[in-house]
């Protein structure tokens, strides 16, 4: 088991790590859409923010030798469902042809009381 870090993405904003590489799989944590280079949450446009949070995803996963086409799993956590329609957009436009499998859920409350957190699972 390797943890993983990149500087790509937003440190961990507690006792975990960007993401784990286990064996051919990575388990990427929950990525909120902070700007890794300005250390920003983007709190004022579901757009920017899912993009935001998908680029992490994927820096993290470019980190063990992966990328946004090798996942298999989202998980997606909305502030708001209202934003989902948002969302899918832009989700849709991330990933084109690839179809990960995907849950998307509504919560009460985000770390850093941000709007969207992404989560995925990948083959190495």
């Amino acid at each position: 088991m390797k943890f993983l870090y990149t500087e790509k993405a937003p440190e961990a904003v507690g006792p975990y790590s960007q993401g784990v590489e286990a064996g051919e799989m990575i388990f990427t944590s929950g990525q909120l859409p902070i700007n890794p280079e300005t250390e920003e949450l983007i709190s004022d446009d579901i757009k920017k923010a899912t993009l935001q949070s998908l680029k992490n995803v994927e820096n993290i996963l470019k980190t063990a030798g992966s990328s946004a086409e090798k996942i298999i799993k989202v998980n997606i956590y909305l502030k708001d469902m209202n934003d989902f329609a948002a969302m899918n957009e832009v989700y849709g436009e991330f990933f084109g042809e690839h179809k990960p499998a995907r849950s998307c859920v509504e919560v009460t409350r985000l770390p850093k009381d941000g709007i969207i957190e992404i989560e995925a699972i990948a083959l190495k």
